[in-house]
């Protein structure tokens, strides 16, 4: 059995295109403010690994309905026939230029497709889009009307009226923002339309439902490796024994700096392309969501944590280390060392909250000495990113397909006090696994999974 197709069709520049970008979420639907962006009919497959769950056909607006019900009419058919008369209108002007968008989005249906009637909400309803209402009453597939409010909704009272005598269900859908429960939602009203529909469009929403899930693993993984990667960064500079390293201590900087940048840069990328948001508009810098410079005081004062948590979060990591003194000597210091190790995390927290990381300068055995910049011991440093990261996702994640404006930031929350603990005793973790691969693996999976399960808690701001 052929998987379930539905026609989205309506009056030209209603919000058609929108519609199907967010429930095939494809940002591939061209999209445009003025009528007539949609020339012919093209299908989108909604996949999830590889199987087409549903296609949603995008189709030009009606421009000439009232010489097609014209041309209707006169074949004097009956109920039963009408059907037909609309397929023989398909098959007669194939090639009349005039009636191109007519048999564009008439032909899907005629093939079997359903009828997703779109109208906007914001405008007020006249009776001119009745004739649009009669034609696809005369094709006899099972239809549903979509009110897309394209800004203010004022007129949908009247449009629920006037639709429910065309058409058995009628829906409010925001394309732009319609949150993902509202979507499925919609994806089962669909299955309603025909005892077919009826379990492939559920198979569709436990699909849809089960690889939300899968997408935040998918996005937990690239947010750790991107935190890991950054953690450890460390720029070189290789300089003959006379030369003067302080001069190098800038440039040394500028690139440790700027290459922290390009891995956050690449690790936003790998999430928007697990959620297939792969034209998002950008300007500079790269990415407009968080536009403030990632070493701005002002971005350490939304994002990181406050002096206080970084005492407590310091003081988790420093007693891990201490912890370690205390298994080597067989807890005999009855966890002095834990304690120990707890107060001097926390002093090392508080002191270089203002420091990004050290400077150093190595001789080499070959001769000369190599300037290393990094890598970072800032405890604040990866809260930063994290907390960067976090509203990242939650923006990506919610954000529909139909939307193409740049994203836009509010004031992130802050990590609950139990993940600033879960969190600063990964951290301190990842720092004392130095360049250990094993430990470091083992850690990223862990730091994967704190993170998979942080961003499926909703943010409360």
């Amino acid at each position: 059995m052929a998987n379930p197709a539905f026609a989205v069709v309506g009056h030209p520049n209603k919000g058609k295109s929108s519609i199907v970008a967010t429930l095939a979420q494809d940002d591939s639907v061209a999209i445009a403010p003025e009528s007539g962006t949609t020339r012919a009919a093209r299908r989108f497959d909604m996949k999830v690994d590889g199987q087409t769950l549903y296609t949603l056909v995008d189709t030009p607006g009606f421009q000439r309905a009232r010489r097609v019900m014209a041309w209707l009419t006169q074949r004097e058919a009956t109920a039963a026939e009408r059907p037909a008369a609309v397929a023989a209108f398909v098959r007669e002007h194939a090639r009349d230029e005039r009636m191109r968008n007519e048999v564009e989005l008439l032909k899907p249906i005629v093939d079997g497709a359903g009828v997703l009637y779109v109208v906007d909400g914001s405008v007020p309803y006249s009776d001119e889009y009745e004739i649009e209402m009669d034609i696809l009453r005369w094709t006899g597939r099972p239809s549903m009307a979509l009110i897309n409010p394209i800004g203010r909704a004022d007129h949908v009272d009247a449009w629920k009226a006037a639709l429910g005598q065309y058409f058995s269900v009628v829906r409010v859908f925001d394309a732009l923002t319609a949150e993902f429960d509202k979507r499925l939602e919609l994806l089962r009203a669909f299955g309603q339309l025909d005892e077919a529909w009826r379990a492939p469009m559920q198979q569709a929403v436990d699909r849809l439902a089960a690889e939300r899930g899968h997408r935040r693993t998918l996005a937990g993984r690239a947010i750790a490796e991107m935190i890991v990667d950054m953690l450890r960064l460390v720029v070189t500079r290789r300089l003959p024994r006379d030369a003067d390293p302080a001069a190098y201590h800038d440039e040394l900087e500028r690139r440790y700096r700027d290459r922290l940048r390009a891995l956050e840069t690449d690790g936003r990328h790998a999430v928007e392309e697990v959620y297939q948001h792969r034209r998002l508009q950008r300007d500079e810098p790269p990415v407009p969501v968080l536009d403030e410079d990632l070493f701005s005081k002002q971005t350490w004062l939304r994002f990181g944590l406050k002096k206080r948590e970084l005492v407590a979060a310091g003081a988790v990591g420093g007693a891990v280390g201490g912890g370690a003194i205390d298994a080597a000597l067989g807890a005999t210091t009855f966890f002095t060392g834990a304690a120990i190790g707890a107060v001097a995390g926390a002093a090392i927290a508080w002191w270089s909250a203002d420091q990004l990381a050290k400077f150093t300068v190595m001789a080499l055995p070959v001769g000369g000495v190599e300037l290393r910049y990094g890598p970072t011991r800032n405890a604040n440093f990866p809260f930063v990113i994290l907390n960067r990261a976090r509203l990242h996702h939650r923006l990506i994640e919610q954000r529909t397909h139909a939307q193409r404006d740049a994203l836009h930031i509010g004031d992130p929350p802050d990590l609950p006090p139990d993940a600033v603990k879960q969190f600063g005793n990964l951290f301190a973790k990842l720092r004392k696994a130095g360049d250990d691969p094993d430990k470091t693996r083992a850690l990223t999976d862990d730091l994967a999974q704190a993170v998979a399960e942080l961003i499926a808690v909703p943010l409360v701001t």
